[in-house]
């Protein structure tokens, strides 16, 4: 769905076992007859491999993956347990980092469908992603003596339409702009809930 159509991917779970070497370690369980080293957080190291080309065997996700595929993995696992688990809000910055056209359309649409159980706010420059919105902000940067502030403007319908339209064509915005927000406005329409 994300554009990693021959994507192979692994987790790979393993337990740091402890030989005798290693007794005046206080924090251990023993499994399987092994004495293995406790964390924090369990017994299991987890690390995730992948591939995105056919033939070719998973690799560790942070030695191989571009920005783009870590943020679409990364949105597609928190998609499968978005039912399960207790997080009420997600924030996404700059997802579409590495990612354009079709794949930025499909990371759009996954972000609507995680919408339905999530409020999601999403920082993007991408039009593809921005046409979900159910609101959108417009958000500025302005310097003034010697100090910079935040503007946020929540955009009615018609300067959504122009601030996707500016997305697309950059600061001269043309007719086709306008038209190509639109179009992308309406087929986002199409998906149940939308992302903020």
């Amino acid at each position: 769905t994300l554009g990693m159509e021959n994507g192979d991917f692994k987790i790979n779970i393993i337990q740091e076992l402890i030989d005798d070497s290693h007794q005046e370690l206080k924090l251990t369980v023993e499994l399987n007859n092994s004495i293995v080293k406790l964390f924090s957080d369990g017994i299991d190291k987890t690390e995730f491999f992948l591939s995105t080309n056919k033939g070719e065997a998973p690799k560790p996700l942070a030695d191989v993956a571009s920005g783009g595929e870590i943020s679409r993995i990364m949105l597609a696992i928190k998609s499968v347990i978005a039912k399960s688990d207790s997080i009420k809000l997600m924030v996404f910055d700059e997802i579409d980092i590495g990612i354009s056209g079709r794949i930025a359309q499909r990371v759009g649409q996954m972000m609507k469908k995680l919408a339905e159980h999530k409020q999601i706010i999403a920082i993007t420059h991408l039009p593809q992603i921005a046409a979900f919105g159910d609101n959108n902000f417009r958000v500025l940067k302005i310097e003034q003596n010697g100090k910079t502030y935040i503007q946020a403007e929540n955009l009615d319908y018609k300067n959504k339409i122009y601030e996707i339209a500016r997305l697309i064509s950059g600061e001269n915005i043309t007719e086709a702009a306008i038209i190509g927000a639109e179009q992308l406005t309406e087929e986002a329409l199409k998906y149940g809930s939308t992302i903020n």
